[in-house]
Parts: structure tokens; C-alpha cells; sequence
């Protein structure tokens, strides 16, 4: 089944005059088509195609969904997505020698970009005023597809429609938004308390202007924290923190610390600190909640200029990478206690 396009649902124009219609913001309901999660740990995708002849500007995410159905839920800008069904499974577990309902594909074939995450019971995003992610025409997000964790199996063969309400408007903004997600791998060992860290140089000739961020973890997170390092004319690095947070709390995005703008040459590193003190196996970085994540989202927009085509800030992890490894970077100066530590 070929995807549902984007835009073509009827809305409300506020009229201005007789011969004047402006259409202002707009909603979009990019839902499950009743779905139904028939096993644990099932990732579903379902994508709709945005209009190519017009762009659009995506202004706020309103979640329809509760923590006690949806683990958590992404929002991908694809240049195509992972399948043309109308459902697909995109978790990256798969258990061989069990019947399938659903096919399994990526969540895009190509142009992959976050643009929202949710979990945790977030509540709506507004973004700053002439600030919209630009999809459509002109861009490379042709699809936009809504990936749900469903962590339980639903027993009694119910339906389900989460996901999210796209608020947008045709009226170019002047700030385009874009993403950085920051992600660790790795393994945590057991009975003990572990530094998942990543770091990225930004090599774009690009000014990048931070607004919001967003923490992801699962039960093992304690304290998510993001920093922009710029370096010194004696080498020193001097680290600005953008946000810092509990992962265990609503798991929205949150005004940055921070709003100073990131330029070229200026690096941007992110730490989880991780407890596993009361398990005693070790964790892996992966999709299913006996499993790890450490993710730290930035939200930020450019003035009259396009988001980096860095989308992207991964490492290793342990024991692979840290911060304070020599060979892998030159970092000094490391915020060691303050980033591991809530205020």
C-alpha cells in the first residue's frame, strides 16, 4: 500500500478578507493505522509522503501517546523510506523461527535525519518563533515516517493509533531547524558506575545556534549531559555546558543552558553516566529494555543558511572511547565531577 501523502488532509484557513485566505498553523495527524503489536520489543514504522510540489515547515510536535503503551517514539525525515507499506517492522532485533506479521526494513532507504523523539510522557514542543524544519520540496526529507517502540505485547488483541500531531505552515521561516543526535555504544560491566561519552568536531563553515535539548537513556541512566568545547589561543579548552539532565524524568526537549552559537572548529561532546551497581551482567548498547541507550539530542536552527549535514555524533564507547584518551583526541580540561553530577 503506497504511503499516505502528506498535506492532502482538508484544514481550517483563518480568512483574512474576501479576496485574502491565509492560512495559518496547521495540524497533521501522523498516527499508527491501528496497529497491533503482536510481541515484545516490536519497533513499527509508518511513513507518509510530503507533497513535492510545496515546502512546509514543521513549528511543534504534539504526542498523542502515554508512556504505559509507547516506550518511546522518533520522527525521521527520509529522501525515501525503509518500505512503500503501510506498516513495517524497523527494530533492529529479530528472532529467527518466529512468524512475522510485519516486514522488516530500515526506517529510510536513504536521507536519514532525526527530527523529534519522545518517551517518558514529553509534553507538547513549540518551537522559537521563524524557527520550522523545512520539508518538501527543496529538501532531501521527502517522507517523514513515525517509528513506535511498543516494549509489551498487547494481550487482548486491541488496537492502537499513537503518534504525533505535525504542526506546521506553508509561511517560510527565516531560522531552519535541525538535529544533532549524540549516541555511545559499548558495554557496561556490572556493580559499577560507567562514563559513556562521545565528542565531534564541527568541520562545517556553518553557525549553528542551540535551543533545546533531550536526554535518552534506559534504566541504567542517572545523568545526560551535552558541552560545547572551544579552545583557547594557549590550547586550553574551555567547555560551555548546554544541558544536563536525569534521563528517568519526561523525556522532552528542554531550553538549553546555553544559547551561544557553534562555529566551525568549535568541538560538542556528550556523557552518559550509567549505575549499574545492583546488576550483575554486563549491559550492551542496544534497542530492547535489558539493553542500554545514551543519546543526547540537540535542537538548533541556522539563520538564512541550511542545518549542517552532520546529523550524527557517535562513538564506540567503553571500553573502547572516552574523553580522556589521548590517542582517540586532544580534550583537556574535562568537566569530570560536574558532568556526572545533577545540581
Amino acid at each position: 500500500m503506497a504511503p499516505v501523502h502528506m498535506f492532502h488532509i482538508p484544514v481550517i484557513c483563518l480568512l483574512i478578507l474576501v479576496e485574502s485566505i491565509e492560512c495559518q498553523l496547521k495540524k497533521f495527524p501522523l498516527l499508527m493505522p491501528n496497529v497491533y503489536p503482536d510481541r515484545d520489543e516490536l519497533y513499527l514504522c509508518t511513513p507518509v509522503r510530503v507533497v513535492d510540489e510545496k515546502s512546509f515547515y514543521i513549528v511543534g510536535f504534539e504526542p498523542n501517546a502515554t508512556m504505559n503503551v509507547a516506550h518511546h517514539i522518533l520522527l525521521f525525515g527520509c529522501t525515501t523510506p525503509g518500505t512503500t507499506d503501510e506498516v513495517w517492522d524497523c527494530g533492529e532485533m529479530a528472532k529467527s523461527g518466529t512468524e512475522k506479521k510485519y516486514k522488516r526494513a530500515s526506517p529510510c532507504a536513504s536521507g536519514n535525519h532525526v527530527l523529534y523523539a519522545w518517551a517518558r510522557n514529553a509534553k507538547t514542543l513549540e518551537l522559537p518563533e521563524d524557527v520550522g524544519f523545512q520539508v518538501g520540496k527543496g529538501t532531501s526529507i521527502q517522507y517523514i515516517v513515525l517509528q513506535i517502540h511498543y516494549s509489551k505485547k498487547f494481550e487482548d488483541n486491541r488496537r492502537d493509533n499513537s503518534g504525533m500531531y505535525l504542526v506546521y505552515t506553508e509561511e517560510p521561516q527565516s531560522k531552519l531547524a535541525g538535529v544533532l543526535l549524540f549516541g555511545v555504544g559499548g558495554l557496561i560491566p556490572p556493580k559499577s558506575v560507567t562514563h559513556m561519552e562521545t565528542a565531534c568536531r564541527i568541520n562545517e563553515m556553518k553557525k549553528i545556534y542551540p535551543f533545546a535539548y533531550r536526554t535518552h537513556t534506559h534504566s541504567l541512566g542517572r545523568v545526560v549531559s551535552g558541552y560545547v568545547i572551544r579552545k583557547d589561543e594557549t590550547g586550553k579548552d574551555h567547555w560551555t555546558l548546554l544541558g544536563k539532565r536525569d534521563p528517568m524524568t519526561p523525556q522532552m526537549f528542554y531550553e538549553v543552558f546555553d544559547k551561544s552559537p557553534v562555529m566551525y572548529g568549535d568541538r560538542m561532546a556528550a556523557r552518559c553516566t550509567m549505575d549499574s551497581s545492583s546488576r550483575g551482567r554486563i549491559t550492551k548498547v542496544g534497542p530492547t529494555n535489558e539493553d542500554e541507550m545514551c543519546n543526547f539530542y540537540l535542537m538548533y536552527y541556522v539563520e538564512n543558511d541550511t542545518p549542517l549535514e552532520m546529523k550524527y555524533c557517535f562513538s564506540e564507547g567503553p571500553p573502547y572511547y572516552k574523553w580522556n584518551d589521548d590517542v582517540s583526541n586532544d580534550l583537556n580540561s574535562i568537566p569530570d565531577t560536574e558532568a556526572s553530577l545533577l545540581d
